[in-house]
């Protein structure tokens, strides 16, 4: 089975927690079987391979996810890097390009595509593998899951199918509706648009030659930027008469927001909280190193993170994006492909950040211009190269970077630093990579 994990956006309705770098996908809320905490994207990716282990797994996503996406699935989960953000459908096509110029998927295989971030049970996964086995052997050039609606939803489009049979013809799509207006869908038998289909490879490439010229994975990865912003359905289905939908009886559920979020969680609290007897339908997710005390609160979610504090009535949460949207404030904390970063201070003559490094990795060979730089080793063992010069480093150890050097640190354990910035003017701009020769 091949997939491809639609995973674009910032989430910003969840935050604190999540912002520009780290997205909704990325938040570690959810208890696997050992206790540990993961997010959606591990748990998404962990039942696929129970239902699949031979899957192959391809992320489309933008470029600022990479770094948590390595971080919390590996190096080896195939990764179509979108330049910048134009909608659906240029990600799909890019991602059919990569899959068939870069992984060499023959065109006449069939490919699922699916957003990253559904809360779902593991008979999902079995439908997207029964969903593709049906692209493949199907004479409709798309297979659709409709998913049984639970409720008469207004943020989704709708699909309404020739017969209540478990694979059928589509009959019409329905935009998104009002109420009432989606009821009235309900009764003539529709199913819910969840962004779930699937095609032989061949099929969207042609289109996407079809809508988009050039040659090869490369030169459309090139021209990405001038591409138009439109979706998947606009750009194909719409226009394609040979659909069929696949029906989804089980639990489905779009955790975009606090509400949705709250009512997946495996407990009420996650991290440091202590709700008193007298609260009702409340919900803490706590980031920080201090307890949050809650009483006396109904049907509330608080959120602490290194970015904020939400404190909310879980339906006016929905409504959050408009007014984070006019905050402008540093990113706390991120997940990268080696490690993490969360930012303890910042002040105008300078910034302290906690630096965690998992075992063989390091940062990037770099200088900046406008900073001094020390390290602080906090645990663990690692290396540190200043100018060249190697040097073992270990808890306790402080190494200084004067403005314009040359350095890296990389961890041999895990290693844990506290970095101090000097300077006026730091800015994510003030880098200069270079190639480290080891």
């Amino acid at each position: 089975m091949n997939i491809v994990l639609l995973s674009g956006g910032s989430g910003k309705r969840l935050w604190p927690l999540s912002n520009d770098v780290r997205s909704k996908q990325f938040i570690r809320i959810f208890q696997d079987e050992n206790g540990e905490y993961h997010s959606m994207v591990q748990r998404v990716f962990r039942q696929i391979k129970k239902a699949d282990p031979e899957a192959s797994v391809t992320i489309a996503t933008s470029k600022s996810q990479v770094s948590a996406i390595h971080n919390q699935l590996g190096e080896n989960v195939g990764i179509s890097v979108e330049p910048c953000r134009r909608d659906t459908f240029p990600a799909i096509a890019l991602a059919a390009s990569y899959l068939h110029d870069v992984k060499k998927i023959p065109e006449s295989q069939s490919v699922v595509v699916c957003p990253v971030d559904p809360y779902v049970e593991d008979s999902y996964f079995r439908s997207l593998k029964k969903l593709g086995d049906l692209a493949g052997s199907s004479q409709a050039n798309l297979v659709l899951m409709g998913i049984e609606p639970s409720y008469p939803s207004e943020k989704y489009g709708y699909i309404i199918p020739k017969t209540q049979e478990e694979i059928s013809q589509v009959d019409v799509f329905k935009e998104k509706p009002d109420k009432k207006t989606a009821q009235e869908y309900i009764s003539q038998g529709a199913l819910w648009n969840g962004g779930v289909f699937a095609f032989r490879l061949g099929y969207v490439l042609a289109r996407a030659h079809e809508l988009i010229s050039f040659t090869d994975y490369e030169d459309l990865y090139e021209k990405y930027e001038t591409l138009e912003k439109i979706s998947f359905d606009y750009a194909v289905v719409e226009h394609e008469k040979q659909i069929e939908v696949l029906r989804y009886h089980g639990e489905w559920k779009d955790l975009g927001t606090w509400n949705t979020l709250t009512e997946a969680m495996d407990d009420p609290t996650v991290g440091e909280a202590i709700l008193s007897d007298t609260c009702e339908n409340v919900n803490v997710v706590n980031e920080l190193k201090v307890p949050v005390l809650c009483m006396g609160l109904k049907n509330v979610v608080v959120s602490a993170g290194p970015d904020g504090i939400l404190v909310s009535d879980k339906e006016q949460s929905s409504y959050i994006k408009p007014y984070v949207d006019d905050i402008d404030k540093q990113i706390m904390f991120a997940e990268k492909s080696w490690g993490s970063f969360r930012v303890l201070d910042v002040d105008e003559d300078g910034m302290t950040i906690k630096v965690t490094l998992n075992p063989g990795h390091g940062m990037n060979y770099h200088s900046h211009s406008n900073r001094d730089e020390i390290w602080s080793v906090l645990s663990g063992e690692g290396r540190t190269i200043v100018d060249g010069m190697e040097q073992k480093v270990k808890p306790g150890d402080v190494v200084t970077m004067a403005a314009g050097c040359r350095h890296t640190i990389i961890a041999d354990t895990k290693l844990q630093v506290i970095e101090v910035q000097l300077g006026r003017e730091i800015s994510v701009y003030d880098k200069q990579k270079y190639e480290l020769e080891l």
